[in-house]
């Protein structure tokens, strides 16, 4: 499945298929692929939060470091 380009664009569609899932806009036969693409975004979003927490860690670590 192809990741989005970065974090806003994962979060924004996914806001998308959550806000269609709520009006009732998505039919049974697109059903499991949104959900499926859903969970993918969910993942690539909590990977890109990890990493980001790691490398600020890392540069405050680096700083705490220098003092």
């Amino acid at each position: 499945m192809k990741d989005p380009k970065d974090y806003t664009a994962a979060f924004e569609e996914l806001k998308g298929i959550l806000a269609a899932l709520q009006q009732d806009e998505i039919g049974v036969d697109d059903l499991a692929a949104k959900v499926k693409r859903a969970a993918h975004l969910i993942s690539y979003c909590g990977e890109r939060l990890r990493s980001t927490e790691n490398e600020v860690q890392k540069v405050l670590d680096e700083l705490g470091e220098d003092s």
